[in-house]
């Protein structure tokens, strides 16, 4: 399908004269804007992610603009149920065992596009198989359910920037200019974990909540890494997830002009992760301290060592995208 994106770009620039948010919406509101085309923040167990109705072109083609998201970099579509992912995307019996497992949750499947299905080429970046999850917040199921159709979602700030984990930072990154719906500060702090899924197979591309170990253990297949330098799946760009400051890893302590982050017993006096070296507690906290610490105007973070362990290899994965070079 062929699809005229400067028609759509002027059309969207119409559908979307930029209004002012500073105070969230109800849920009424946000499924109503979603209908008309506009994108709305929502919040999930994750992070907060900038929603529009997966099947249209102007509510997707806004999500790509609003965040300034590079157009071949793909979205998550969200569902609220199996019911709706699979009349979206093909899914192999492995597909079946994880979503029976993970499903509502922090896990997001690469899989086989149906030839039906009632997408935005937008959505997908023109590859054939379509990225999606089924998120375990209870507004997002709602807003999702309520709607009657997959929405698009990637994370709600600026593309490349700090993922938002509470509506204050959705209306700080946009200016206010994006209508979110408050549900609290997310649980999880991360993105989901990304796997793509083959008949006998799993391939982890992004990491998360869920570890490797947990895939494999679900469904008794081998889980291996990606050693694609393409752009498949959401979250693989190089340089993401990035405060404005530098970030300086594996860092004791901090140098003159830097703030430390900090992880277990390093940083007493610094923001510290988790105090308990908590890997959970430290996903939780990771961007919203990042953004904290960003705040304070120095021009680097320094960040403590994070065991790669767990959920420890999905924030040194966060860090490691925040720490890069951002010329890429």
């Amino acid at each position: 399908m062929f699809l005229d994106v400067s028609a759509l770009n002027c059309q969207t620039a119409r559908m979307n004269k930029r209004l002012k948010y500073p105070t969230p919406v109800s849920v009424s509101e946000a499924v109503k804007q979603l209908n008309n085309g506009a994108v709305v923040a929502m919040p999930t167990e994750t992070v907060y992610g900038l929603a529009g109705l997966a099947s249209n072109d102007y509510a997707v083609l806004s999500i790509y603009e609003t965040k300034g998201r590079p157009r071949f970099n793909p979205l998550i579509v969200h569902c609220a149920d199996i019911n709706m992912a699979e009349e979206i995307a093909e899914f192999p019996a492995l597909a079946h065992k994880l979503a029976t497992a993970f499903w509502p949750g922090p896990l997001t499947m690469v899989l086989p596009k149906r030839s039906d299905a009632q997408l935005s080429d937008l959505v997908t970046a023109g590859l054939e198989t379509v990225a999606i999850r089924l998120p375990a917040h209870p507004i997002a199921r709602e807003m999702i359910g309520n709607l009657g159709k997959p929405v698009a979602a990637p994370s709600a700030n600026p593309s490349g920037k700090l993922s938002p984990t509470s509506a204050n930072h959705v209306i700080e990154g946009f200016g206010g200019e994006v209508p979110v719906v408050d549900g609290g500060d997310c649980d999880n702090g991360i993105e989901s974990t990304i796997v793509a899924v083959g008949s006998d197979a799993l391939t982890l591309l992004r990491p998360g909540s869920i570890s490797a170990e947990e895939l494999a253990s679900v469904t008794g297949a081998p889980v291996g890494a990606s050693s694609s330098a393409e752009i498949v799946a959401p979250g693989m760009l190089k340089s993401h997830y990035a405060p404005n400051a530098a970030v300086r890893l594996n860092a004791e302590t901090a140098n003159e002009g830097e703030v430390l982050l900090g992880f277990g017993e390093i940083g007493a006096n610094a923001k510290n992760l988790s105090p308990t070296a908590d890997l959970r507690e430290a996903a939780k906290n990771l961007f919203s301290f990042l953004r904290a610490l960003d705040q304070t105007g120095a021009k680097t973070i320094a960040v403590a060592p994070i065991p790669n362990e767990g959920i420890g290899i999905a924030i040194n994965d966060r860090l490691a995208r925040a720490a890069a070079d951002r010329k890429d």
